[in-house]
């Protein structure tokens, strides 16, 4: 059956009897822009980390705490408005030819995304405070707050930037947001690093620089995507943004319903690795630093399985929309393959070359460095490990997304994370003496967990309800 499913330009089938050859050139041909744009994305605090690396482990540090704070909220937001990317591709899969319905979609999620950034930002204006509290040195609780005083402005134009995001997507046009997002990476590079440093005649603003550099490329890209739909020929005939200030109860509930889970569910897995960030700060400024440097990379290259989720949710939500059973396992299983193939390959990368790695970070040669390089190249090991189950649990879980099944996924991350993984790796970390590898270890353990179980959901998938 063909579909409206148009990644590059041209219609692609989806029927019972295409190639499962050709279902992983689909899912790659839309799956490539989304991982680019997701490493763009992630090249925000990347370079930020990495200029700030030059200012010391202290700085460092106070950084890896700031990123981790922001990015718990950051992941509640595009938890929420990642709803819009199910919603439009279903609506695609049973046919729909008019722009009435995705409009709708569209612009609730833009709505959904203030609702959901107003608490965040409030929170985060008062980081240092929450840290404090969290049991972090003052100092570094101090240097975070001046870092998120500037990145926290951010937060309304990336949750707002995702909803478009996902839309452009569904619809098969995932390059618009990657090519935004390029522009904006590229103008941060240069704004952090002149107002880190004092160059191109602006002020040396030290570690504040970045965060106010990242809130106004994330507001540029955001609006730079906003301008694409709104006037490009793709988007053009849709009038996306035609009344954007009407209310539509009824939709924006449909989104939060479907919306909610998804971000619990990426809720339980950030602040597991935000906790196990304040536990690094509790046991010492090197591990907190080694830490934040090692999960840096393991980010990096969580970036391609995630992206290969997010083409499964929408090719599988395409042929959810269209009732094609053989569909909807071919294109699943295509992205779960890819998924954990590349992963494979970055956990060997981590086992083989870690200092290759964590140079890109910090001096190696410098002696004050040598024990943050130790320690970090240690918790390598075991992001190498958890590198398979890591892409298996995310592109599992966009699948079963594709098929608006959310709230069994939230559970199962509950479980895996906070159940199996957190009070294993307190256990080992604080109680039987093993430090930040007792925490990693217990990260390691919640995520196989919740690779296992999202597994056998999607294997289980002709029982869910409504049947598929």
């Amino acid at each position: 059956m063909a579909t409206v499913f148009p990644p590059t330009g041209s219609q692609a089938s989806l029927g019972g009897h295409q190639s499962w050859g050709r279902e992983a050139l689909e899912t790659s041909i839309l799956a490539w822009p989304l991982i680019l744009t997701n490493l763009v994305e992630l090249a925000l605090t990347t370079t930020n980390l990495v200029l700030v690396g030059e200012l010391g482990p202290q700085a460092l540090a106070a950084v890896t705490l700031a990123n981790n704070l922001f990015f718990f909220f950051a992941i509640i937001g595009l938890g929420v408005v990642t709803a819009v990317s199910p919603m439009v591709a279903r609506a695609l899969g049973a046919g729909d030819k008019g722009s009435g319905d995705i409009r709708r979609t569209v612009q609730q999620g833009l709505w959904a995304s203030l609702i959901v950034s107003i608490p965040g930002l409030a929170c985060l204006m008062n980081s240092e405070w929450i840290m404090l509290h969290l049991g972090q040195n003052p100092e570094i609780a101090k240097l975070s707050g001046h870092y998120l005083d500037g990145l926290a402005w951010s937060l309304p134009a990336f949750v707002g930037y995702i909803a478009l995001r996902s839309a452009a997507a569904a619809m098969g046009q995932p390059r618009a947001a990657m090519w935004s997002a390029l522009a904006g990476i590229i103008i941060n590079a240069v704004l952090a690093w002149a107002l880190t440093f004092g160059h191109l005649g602006l002020p040396a603003l030290g570690l504040p620089g970045p965060g106010i550099a990242t809130a106004i490329s994330t507001w540029i890209f955001f609006l730079l995507l906003a301008a694409f739909l709104a006037y490009s020929r793709p988007f053009r005939h849709r009038r996306l943004f035609h009344g954007l200030w009407r209310p539509d109860g009824e939709r924006l509930w449909q989104i939060f319903r479907l919306g909610v889970p998804i971000a619990i569910t990426l809720a339980f897995e950030v602040t597991v690795f935000n906790a196990a960030a304040f536990l690094m700060g509790r046991i010492g400024e090197t591990d907190l630093a080694a830490h934040g440097i090692a999960i840096q990379i393991a980010s990096i290259s969580f970036m391609v399985p995630l992206g290969l989720g997010q083409a499964a949710t929408v090719r599988v939500g395409v042929a959810y929309g269209a009732h094609d059973k053989h569909a909807i396992s071919r294109s699943g299983w295509t992205a779960y393959v890819l998924g954990v193939s590349f992963m494979c390959a970055s956990a060997a990368l981590m086992l083989i070359a870690p200092h290759l790695l964590i140079g890109r970070f910090i001096d190696l040669t410098d002696p004050t460095n040598a024990d943050v390089v130790a320690r970090a190249s240690l918790f390598l090991i075991f992001a190498g490990l958890f590198q398979i189950t890591d892409g298996a649990q995310v592109v599992a879980s966009g699948m079963l997304r594709g098929l608006h099944d959310t709230m069994i996924p939230m559970l199962l991350a509950a479980i895996g994370y906070w159940v199996a993984g957190l009070p294993l790796g307190i256990l080992l970390g604080f109680y039987l003496g093993w430090g930040g590898v007792g925490i990693w270890a217990g990260l390691v353990s919640g995520l196989t967990a919740v690779a296992v179980m999202m597994t056998l959901r999607w294997m289980r998938r002709d029982r869910l309800k409504p049947a598929v």
